[in-house]
């Protein structure tokens, strides 16, 4: 009983841990500066909070020259990732980016087979092309917002990309080992973006409302820094396909967030809750098969 009650409270904990995900695309609509410098604080916050982590509990970080270049470039795709997903907010609104933001399980159909070498698997093709006509559906009606469905889209490659990768680098190393390479690559990279292609660290800068402060600040410790610790926690009790598949409420829970807090500008098209219904449903099953399979092998 006792066994069976620990579980249960796991499994709130992991739908917690989805909410806040999904609330990350509303805390991008009410934090009022762009994708880029928004990322740098989300980052350099985060990186703080991760190395007093690290300071307390004593981790052993060290790792070979290979492996920091390894995580240094997956800490540049994780960067990149957040400035198309804040930056699709800003050209078109949560609900298209969270939606376009589902299309990441078909382009995982494709990387994994490439990452770890194994054969594509017909339900994957299938439910890739059903997510295709979800985003054709959705960009016939909100044909407006075409800027903010490629950055969504890009958005969700890059955030596939990064998420095979770690799953590979996890073979070898803690997940607090890579996250703290990744946001060390990344807030450098955000800064020499800045400093290259933006107006560089002027006072402006870092003169935010506080109102502004309040949000980074939920969005790099609970946002980031709590909810990947939680969630390595969480994996330990729960199987890695449970949280994958429970992950894949987040662009449910962002949307009815996001029309609750942002209804004037949240309400769109009957044809966009058609396409993404049919991109849903098709990430939805895609975990609910994989999992099955999964428990078949555990049992046989």
């Amino acid at each position: 009983m006792a066994q069976s009650n620990q579980k249960f409270k796991n499994y709130l904990h992991l739908h917690l841990l989805v909410f806040i995900a999904g609330f990350t695309a509303v805390l991008g609509e009410l934090i009022s500066i762009n994708a880029v410098p928004l990322v740098w604080y989300r980052m350099i916050i985060a990186l703080v909070l991760m190395v007093i982590y690290v300071l307390v509990f004593k981790i052993n970080i060290k790792v070979n020259f290979k492996a920091i270049v390894q995580f240094s470039v997956a800490g540049i795709i994780i960067a990149l990732h957040w400035i198309t997903f804040f930056g699709a907010i800003d050209a078109s609104n949560v609900s298209i980016t969270l939606a376009m933001f589902s299309t990441g399980a078909f382009f995982a159909s494709i990387i994994e087979p490439i990452i770890y070498k194994r054969g594509v698997i017909w339900y994957e093709i299938l439910f890739g092309i059903l997510v295709i006509i979800g985003v054709f559906i959705i960009t016939q009606s909100e044909v407006k917002y075409l800027t903010g469905i490629i950055l969504g889209i890009v958005s969700a490659f890059l955030s596939s990309l990064f998420a095979v990768m770690n799953g590979k680098f996890l073979e070898q190393h803690t997940a607090t080992t890579i996250t703290f390479y990744e946001f060390i690559s990344g807030v450098l990279f955000v800064s020499l973006f800045i400093l290259i292609f933006g107006e560089g660290f002027y006072i402006d800068f870092f003169k935010l409302n506080t109102v502004d402060y309040t949000y980074l600040f939920i969005l790099a410790s609970v946002c980031t820094a709590y909810a990947f610790i939680a969630s390595v926690y969480v994996m330990k009790y729960i199987s890695p396909y449970s949280v994958v598949l429970a992950y894949n409420l987040e662009p449910v829970y962002g949307i009815i967030l996001a029309l609750i807090l942002f209804p004037e500008t949240e309400k769109m098209h009957s044809n966009f809750y058609y396409g993404a219904l049919i991109i849903l449903l098709s990430v939805l099953l895609n975990g609910i098969i994989k999992n099955k399979q999964v428990f078949q092998k555990t049992k046989n």
